[in-house]
């Protein structure tokens, strides 16, 4: 071996399973990833956080409490307008019920409608929205204005009209034979579908304002090439890049849908007895306001669980379109 050989300073290999073409470790590049920026801007955000952990702990407690609770939501007792204490957290109604244990259950009910309200309006309004931005031209125009028709009504005049209507026939219905169980599931399946059926046009319109822009992409041109159908294209292509903003709306639409439901229950045309809601329960609570003696806490703690379960909802909705903007800073 030359000196010159010698004194050359020698370049030392790199693993190519550890290290990336710069050195750094592979795991780096991953954890540059899009989830793993947008978990990243999500944890960043304090609100989004705190809100998101809260609700994890509150629908954990509204699940497990009729298991784990000492009576049940429709217990009477002779322990009428009880003040909150050690025995009653929350004190009790009117019957005698434990009302601690009754916004649980209504808390839960609230949830499962704003849920299954949302999904609705997420079926509806995806599939709605990708056919008229994917079809176009006249089919879109029809579609949209039809879309625009809907918007001009009252919203919730259109729910108010429509559960009416279904619940005279269900009640005619249960008249001529109908088991009550069976009425009391066609009302709920009405109630859902209601609130679904308003919720689900703001969808529409930010999924076929997406694929409007995505259907003329070069890769999308590209799988058109290639001999992809229609539904390949839609289902592979387009979709699966519109699932962020989908994500993020439906996230904003639950704490909407939760709303509409607690209105129409304190009208009494949601939830019906013995079935509570948030709006039946902050219903039953203005019923007992008197002259002579205020139950505040039949209508401040149903009342202060809405609005902290809305406002959470909402943080975690702001939180999730801050993360998922690929626009925003990793």
């Amino acid at each position: 071996m030359t000196n010159e050989a010698r004194t050359r300073p020698m370049k030392h290999a790199v693993p190519r399973n550890r290290r990336g073409a710069a050195g750094h470790p592979a795991s780096a590049h991953r954890s540059r990833g899009p989830a793993c920026q947008a978990i990243r801007r999500f944890a960043r955000n304090r609100g989004a956080l705190v809100s998101a952990l809260f609700l994890g702990v509150f629908i954990a407690l509204i699940l497990v409490w009729p298991w784990v609770g000492c009576q049940a939501p429709d217990a009477i007792s002779d322990l009428q307008f009880v003040a909150p204490g050690s025995g009653h957290w929350f004190g009790t109604d009117v019957h005698g019920r434990d009302l601690f244990t009754r916004v649980n259950n209504g808390a839960r009910i609230s949830l499962l409608v704003g849920a299954v309200g949302a999904a609705v309006s997420l079926v509806i309004g995806v599939i709605w929205g990708a056919a008229a931005g994917y079809l176009g031209g006249r089919v879109d125009g029809a579609m949209m204005r039809i879309v625009d028709v809907l918007y001009a009504l009252p919203s919730i005049i259109f729910v108010i009209v429509l559960i009416t209507t279904l619940n005279a026939a269900v009640d005619g219905w249960v008249s001529r034979g109908l088991s009550a169980r069976g009425g009391a599931i066609l009302k709920f399946a009405g109630l859902f579908g209601g609130l679904g059926a308003v919720s689900w046009l703001t969808m529409a319109r930010i999924v076929r304002g997406e694929v409007l822009s995505l259907r003329t992409r070069p890769f999308v041109q590209a799988s058109r090439a290639l001999g992809a159908g229609h539904i390949r294209v839609v289902f592979h292509h387009i979709l699966p890049n519109v699932v962020g903003i989908v994500i993020v709306y439906l996230a904003l639409t639950v704490p909407a849908v939760v709303l509409y439901e607690s209105f129409l229950s304190y009208l009494g045309l949601g939830i019906q007895p013995p079935q509570a809601s948030l709006g039946s329960l902050i219903a039953e609570g203005a019923a007992q306001i008197n002259p002579i003696r205020i139950y505040w806490w039949m209508i401040a703690f149903p009342a202060g669980t809405l609005m902290v379960v809305l406002l959470a909802l909402n943080f975690v909705g702001d939180g999730l379109r801050d993360a998922l903007d690929p626009r925003a800073d990793p």
